[in-house]
């Protein structure tokens, strides 16, 4: 007599794409963490997907000025107005860099950027030479404050190559704790730094302020060797490198039907 196949009970509804796994592990990072200093994009839908999951009670705070934010909806840049309605409130920038930033108040400051470096520092001002670059980025902005201040940094890098981690960075805009020692001018950093960086290939950490970066976890189907071989020096690896969790079929679900609807930042 022939047995029907029995109906596996995990099976999986969803297959999470690059964007959405990284987006996925910077939720789960963000757990039991008070406040973060976001910018639009990635970041805000880790937050949300965050409030949604591991942590209900974090805070979402914007560059403009808009503390405990509740987006409407996904919003196109930190000026647009879907992030002022149903803010807890809304600062002066000079009171918010001043107080809640340099005051300490800040967990975590959820940066992007073109390229990053082994210890961290972080360039958005151009790619190639100077006096002729190739690319021009959009700049520092509140970067190098939020690197400073903020007790430490998360970075989501879309990309994961010799151009996006090279040995050296075509320009550092925003100088990690390492880069501010070496350079003799004494930037006071009052947190860490980068601490964590996500990527499609997996995540990197830092241990201390002046530490470099180390892989900790890589991605379902990506090798060790693989990252090592897309960055651009040579990396230092974990004793206890993991594969990385993938996201639950809620997770998905939720920035899928819910968080980002119009796929404004999910590719």
């Amino acid at each position: 007599m022939t047995t029907a196949p029995q109906t596996v009970a995990n099976a999986r509804r969803y297959t999470a794409t690059s964007t959405e796994l990284i987006v996925s592990v910077a939720a789960k990072a963000l757990a039991g963490k008070r406040s973060v200093f976001a910018g639009v994009g990635l970041p805000t839908l880790a937050v949300d997907l965050a409030q949604r999951t591991v942590n209900p009670d974090v805070e979402l705070v914007y560059e403009s000025g808009v503390c405990g934010a509740h987006p409407t909806s996904m919003p196109e840049s930190i000026g647009d107005a879907v992030i002022v309605a149903g803010a807890e409130a809304v600062l002066p920038m000079q009171a918010l860099f001043g107080y809640v930033l340099q005051g300490g108040h800040i967990d975590v400051g959820f940066l992007g950027a073109a390229q990053i470096d082994r210890f961290g520092s972080l360039n958005t001002s151009f790619i190639g030479d100077a006096r002729s670059p190739r690319v021009r980025l959009p700049g520092a902005g509140g970067a190098p404050e939020i690197m400073m201040n903020a007790a430490e940094v998360f970075v989501i890098m879309r990309r994961h190559d010799h151009g996006s981690f090279p040995q050296e960075l075509d320009f550092c805009t925003s100088p990690s704790p390492v880069r501010g020692r070496e350079s003799g001018l004494g930037l006071p950093h009052t947190g860490m730094g980068v601490s964590t960086v996500i990527t499609p290939l997996g995540t990197l950490e830092r241990a201390t302020a002046f530490s470099e970066l180390e892989l900790v976890s890589v991605h379902e189907g990506v090798s060790v060797d693989q990252v090592r071989a897309a960055t651009g020096w040579d990396l230092k690896v974990s004793d206890g490198v993991h594969v990385t969790t993938p996201p639950s079929d809620e997770s998905i679900r939720l920035l899928r039907e819910e968080i980002d609807t119009v796929r404004l930042y999910l590719r």
